[in-house]
């Protein structure tokens, strides 16, 4: 048994906003003091954390002076160089201040959205000079309360047009970076616009630039819906837009918890690190998660360490899992490697396979039982660490 220390080469990153997330909600304010971003490169840098990402008010604060910002960006540079720390990604805060009340990209005031769109471009420009190649878009209050208060169909004219400005610029300025846009269905506003995976793939299809956008999915935003994370990444896997994720935990359909990563649906945790280790997924593994309004001090740095740490357990369970003989046997039973096989012969058409001959009974064939059952059982059983293989 490994001792589960990550390594850069694990590639885990944390966003500025997870360790410094002050335990503010809505019924209370922080418990904690600000964090300094220097802190948190140095800190991270410490537990074996590979990158850093931000929303730009994450690292400068909202309305400094160019001069106030020179020095922020200074500090922090100096950091990333001492500690060989990476930005793999950086996003925008089109959120928090109260002129995004309605929006950014979409906000029904022009002004606003204009405000919004030079605020996202100064801070692609952020992005490529720290080397990010990721630049992700959550568009947390582009949507509404009531429907009458919105032209839906302009608004997503107005989203398209945003991203698509986005992607040109990147590409006029030649920019080695990818867009993605980050589904939830609610909260803060009462419905998002882009709610799901499937939503976002359906919108990207509708851009100028659709190969330079793909999703980032969030184990919190799906399950909140009711939706299985898993199905969501192993679909932008297969559509190749996956190019980033946020990993968390969450307990059901609830508000947004953030709890650290394998703290809410251990077994579909368990199954997202096998999903992303045995499927060529390659990119950062991002954790989004909060510290708890709780935690003080040492606690803090606990929390992050213990997301890389599960999922360093869980990668070691999932290989014990493929590689335990009982499980091959079962997944044979279940014909799982079966659906891998194409349906029709190859060089077959669509005329001859109506008529063929299969000799197909579907009686017999329904009288088969599918053997889930014992390889669920071995799933559970090398997730709580009980296998004898």
């Amino acid at each position: 048994m490994t001792n589960f220390v990550p390594t850069r080469e694990d590639h885990f990153s944390f966003g500025l906003w997870t360790v410094g997330f002050g335990g503010a909600d809505p019924f209370g304010g922080p418990t904690r003091a600000p964090l300094d971003p220097v802190e948190a490169v140095h800190r991270l840098s410490d537990l074996g954390a590979w990158g850093i990402t931000f929303h730009d008010d994450d690292l400068i604060p909202f309305g400094s002076t160019d001069s106030a910002r020179a020095d922020i960006l200074g500090r922090f540079t100096t950091a990333l160089d001492t500690t060989g720390m990476t930005v793999p990604m950086v996003t925008t805060n089109l959120f928090s201040h109260p002129v995004f009340k309605d929006g950014g990209l979409t906000s029904n005031d022009r002004d606003v959205r204009r405000f919004a769109l030079r605020k996202v471009l100064r801070n692609v420009e952020l992005a490529a000079e720290l080397g990010a190649k990721t630049f992700v878009a959550w568009g947390g209050r582009e949507g509404s309360e009531t429907d009458a208060a919105k032209d839906l169909r302009a608004a997503f004219d107005r989203y398209k047009e945003g991203i698509d400005t986005i992607c040109a610029f990147i590409r006029e300025r030649g920019y080695d970076m990818r867009l993605a846009l980050e589904p939830k269905p609610n909260e803060p506003r009462g419905d998002i616009l882009l709610p799901t995976v499937g939503h976002v793939l359906a919108f990207i299809e509708q851009l100028d630039h659709p190969d330079m956008v793909g999703v980032n999915p969030e184990v919190g935003h799906e399950q909140m819906a009711g939706l299985n994370y898993v199905h969501g990444i192993a679909q932008a896997l297969w559509a190749g837009k996956l190019f980033h994720l946020d990993l968390n935990g969450q307990h059901g359909a609830k508000y947004d918890q953030d709890l650290r990563f394998g703290a809410g649906d251990v077994k579909s945790a368990f199954f997202t690190v096998d999903l992303l280790e045995t499927n060529g997924y390659t990119g950062p593994k991002h954790f989004d998660f909060k510290p708890l309004r709780t935690d003080t001090g040492e606690d803090i740095w606990t929390a992050a360490a213990n997301c890389m740490r599960s999922y360093l357990i869980l990668k070691e369970r999932s290989a014990a899992f493929r590689a335990d003989p009982r499980v091959i046997e079962a997944m044979e039973a279940a014909r799982v490697h079966e659906l891998g096989k194409s349906t029709l012969d190859s060089g077959e058409t669509a005329e001859r396979l109506l008529r063929a001959e299969d000799n197909f009974d579907p009686e017999t064939a329904a009288s088969r039982g599918m053997r889930f059952e014992p390889l669920d059982q071995l799933a559970i059983d090398h997730l709580m660490g009980v296998a004898k293989g």
